[in-house]
């Protein structure tokens, strides 16, 4: 029997068993440290994308926020001032409107005393009078008489159709059918008034009681009552 040599006992390659372990456990540990690496590499860059999102975050998204409050404060801040102005410029026209109201009044009181029933009318355009009357059905023995009746008629002849267009009537009470009718006809822009034609009626009993509003708007008028 031949009796096994060195190379044998060692498997052939000259190496022994505890020869081929070391190597492996020196690769398996090579392969690990290389893992290793590429994960802390990854960390590395996810910690500089994640700085950097940050960075943007306060420099651009942050900074856009800014405006945009801004702009919308301004914006507030208009639309506060043009609500403000329409408040003055409404103020200012309801004042107006109670001062030739009070003036139509007059008017009225000034009709009693020639001997005719209370009522009174005046134009007004750009601000300023242009014609004022009262009521002469009694003196003039003319049932249609009305200030309004007289005024609007008085425009229509007077006044060009711009001119008309800028008039407000001003009546001591709530003009008549009669009287709603010629005012549309004239085109005039406006009608103010004291007193509505439902209180007078329910005083004196003999109004008609048709709206001038409800006049003009039927007639397809653009008068505002």
């Amino acid at each position: 029997m031949t009796e096994p040599t060195e190379d044998d006992a060692t498997g052939g390659g000259g190496r022994t068993h505890d020869e081929r372990g070391t190597d492996e456990i020196t690769i398996e540990e090579s392969d690990d440290e290389s893992d290793r690496g590429a994960v802390d590499d990854e960390s590395d860059r996810q910690e500089s994308t994640d700085e950097g999102a940050g960075a943007g975050d306060a420099n651009g998204d942050d900074g856009q926020h800014v405006d945009e409050e801004a702009t919308e404060q301004e914006s507030s801040d208009e639309t506060t001032g043009d609500y403000r102005a329409a408040d003055e410029t409404t103020t200012d026209l309801i004042d107006r409107d109670a001062e030739y109201v009070e003036r139509a009044i007059e008017l009225a009181e000034e009709s009693v005393e020639m001997g005719n029933t209370p009522f009174g009318a005046l134009i007004v355009v750009d601000d300023e009078v242009i014609g004022e009357g009262h009521n002469e059905t009694r003196t003039n023995d003319d049932l249609a008489a009305h200030p309004e009746m007289t005024l609007a008629r008085w425009a229509g002849r007077e006044l060009d159709a711009d001119e008309r267009a800028r008039c407000t009537m001003y009546a001591s009470t709530e003009p008549c059918p009669m009287c709603a009718t010629a005012i549309h006809y004239a085109g005039l822009d406006r009608v103010v008034y004291g007193v509505a034609g439902e209180t007078l009626n329910a005083l004196t009993g003999d109004v008609v009681t048709i709206p001038c509003e409800e006049v003009i708007e039927r007639a397809g008028g653009d008068t505002t009552v």
